[in-house]
């Protein structure tokens, strides 16, 4: 079985407009993550910010993903037999990540009565091949409202996973990052580094 994939994703408004307006379109944009994203990858972090978005993903294997969808397993055609340079195991996960931000946004238009994208047209992503990056790139998620000077402390911001690690129960995925850093503790102390002590993902923003 090949190895999971895991990528850091970032997308932003198209042009100068903001994602979120209010905390409702938060909280709305995230029922709609739960209800696209989790068939086809583990969420590690994430951190919404007003006119982009963060994540740490990991994708599941092409078997976790076909038993998510088995009403439609028939479209999952062998790798060699595809056309169009990705395999359908690919298009799934695209297409979960289109319907997202396509659902958000036709919602935020009726909402406030607008017309038009509102996410640039294609998000970002790079793979995490390196333990340190994967490291960093958790802290600079969370840190992410304090680095753009929306709050000081990274607990302030409502809308990241931050506050999900310091529940008593914990989904899977997110013991797993913990016991990365190698316990709640030291996770915490991680993330008490200011925002300078971390690599700067300028390519990210």
């Amino acid at each position: 079985m090949a190895p999971k994939l895991t990528y850091h994703l970032y997308t932003h408004a198209n042009g100068f407009e903001n994602l979120f307006r209010s905390d409702e379109n938060y909280r709305y944009f995230l029922r709609r993550y739960d209800h696209f994203i989790p068939p086809v990858a583990d969420t590690l972090a994430y951190c919404l910010m007003p006119n982009h978005i963060h994540l740490l993903v990991r994708i599941k294997t092409e078997e976790e993903i076909i038993k998510s969808f088995p009403q439609t397993s028939e479209v999952f055609i062998p790798r060699q037999q595809d056309l169009g340079g990705l395999n359908s195991i690919e298009k799934r996960i695209s297409k979960q990540f289109s319907n997202l931000f396509n659902s958000y946004t036709k919602s935020f238009n009726k909402m406030y009565v607008r017309r038009g994208s509102l996410f640039i047209p294609n998000f970002k992503r790079k793979e995490i091949t390196r333990d340190s990056y994967f490291t960093s790139v958790i802290h600079y998620i969370h840190a992410n409202p304090v680095k753009h000077g929306f709050v000081k402390q990274i607990t302030n911001w409502p809308w990241s996973s931050y506050h999900g690690f310091l529940l008593p129960e914990l989904m899977p995925a997110q013991q797993e990052v913990i016991n990365w850093f190698g316990n709640l503790q030291q996770f915490i102390q991680f993330h008490q580094q200011t925002a300078n002590n971390i690599p700067d993902f300028s390519e990210t923003s």
